[in-house]
Parts: C-alpha cells; structure tokens; sequence
C-alpha cells in the first residue's frame, strides 16, 4: 500500500535547500542570483502550499469531519509564512541585506517548525486517514507540485 503524503517531506528539503541557496545569495550581495533564486525558492513552496491547501487538506477534513484541528493550525502557519515571504521579496528588491536576513532567520525557524509538525503529526494522520487512496493523492500532489517547476 502507498502513503499519502510520500513526496511532501521531500519537497519540504527541496524547498529548504532553495531557500538556503537564496540566503547565501543575498548574503554575498548578488541581488541578481538572490532574486532569481528566491523566485524560484517563492514558486515551489506557494505550489506546495497550494498543493496542501488544495487538496490534501480538503481530502483530509472530508474524511475525518475534523475541519478546526492541525490543518487549521497549518492553514494559519501558511499565512504567517506568506507574510515573511513578501517580506523577503520586498528586501531582495530593495537590496536590502539586514532585512532579508531578519525575515530570513525568521521564515527559517517556522518553515523548520511547521515542516516537523506536519512530518510528525499532520501527514501520519492524514496517511491513516486517507489510505483507500493513497496511490492516487500521492500522484495528484506530485502532479500539483510539478507545476511548481515550470
């Protein structure tokens, strides 16, 4: 039987190691490779929000009735990231090196938090909760967070 939620830990490294590229980037003062790099680091992790947010969430909460619990909480995260990511644009345009690094150091420890909760807690729920179909949510978030690519 397959899991769920099998390529989202991997997508949160891949978004992890986009995101460092983008800080060292911005940490030398090359605003050019910081701000190609963060847009990139930008795209993939809106479409793995949009993939959770989209679909597996709404999957989770249909099966379990249980809409007010960890994909609140996640949805909540989400926003807060978003924040700190305009942030973090606005910084990187205006060549802004403490600024990034302030919203940087923050986005980091959340982004590390909330990646550890939904490992931990959140996609162990949703795995149990969505097994009858497991194959088919794995390959439509796979194919949700491909777009993220082009």
């Amino acid at each position: 039987m397959g899991v769920a939620t099998q390529i989202l830990p991997d997508h949160h490294r891949h978004c992890e190691n986009l995101f460092v590229f983008a800080e060292e980037c911005a940490q030398r003062g090359d605003w050019a490779a910081a701000a190609s790099a963060f847009e990139h680091f930008h795209d993939q992790i809106n479409a793995h929000f949009d993939a959770e947010e989209g679909m597996l969430f709404p999957a989770f909460e249909a099966a379990t009735g249980m809409s007010a619990g960890p994909t609140q909480m996640m949805r909540y995260e989400h926003g807060q990231m978003r924040s700190l990511l305009s942030q973090l644009a606005a910084a990187c345009a205006a060549h802004d090196g403490e600024g990034y690094a302030g919203a940087a150091e923050t986005l980091l420890m959340l982004m590390q938090q909330h990646n550890m909760k939904e490992e931990n807690i959140l996609y162990p729920m949703c795995d149990q909760a969505l097994a009858a179909d497991a194959e088919g949510i794995d390959e439509k978030l796979g194919a949700l967070l491909e777009k993220g690519h082009a």
